[in-house]
């Protein structure tokens, strides 16, 4: 069992950054891939980024690719978002998930074990 708690979330200025943090508890967090998803009001909830559980294979959504990164720390049993040049668009409540003995490739929210509760992400233009 793993329990995600992500944080970070906030207002920010169109063009600004934020960074948002998915703590994990358990033992065995490095065996995990990760993902971050997001739902904006009335949509589906739509993947974000992934990353797998060496941190050394990252996947982006094309809207953000070139603007966000996602890393991990296995130590700390944390994965991040760093958010930089947000648009409007981007407002939603970001989630982050895990895959047991995923590969960091998967786009499904179906293929996730685990899920956060979500932090608020707004951007005002």
């Amino acid at each position: 069992q793993v329990q995600l708690v992500e944080s970070g979330g906030g207002l920010v200025q169109a063009g600004g950054s934020l960074r948002l943090s998915c703590a994990a508890s358990g033992r065995t967090f490095n065996s995990y891939a990760m993902a971050w998803f997001r739902q904006a009001p009335g949509k589906e909830r739509e993947f974000v980024a992934s990353i797998s559980w060496t941190g050394g294979y990252t996947y982006y959504a094309d809207s953000v690719k070139g603007r966000f990164t996602i890393s991990r720390d296995n130590a700390k049993n944390t994965v991040y978002l760093q958010m930089n040049s947000l648009k409007p668009e981007d407002t939603a409540v970001y989630y982050c998930a895990a895959q047991r003995h995923g590969t960091g490739t998967s786009r499904g929210l179906s293929e996730y074990d685990y899920w956060g509760q979500g932090t608020q992400v707004t951007v005002s233009s």
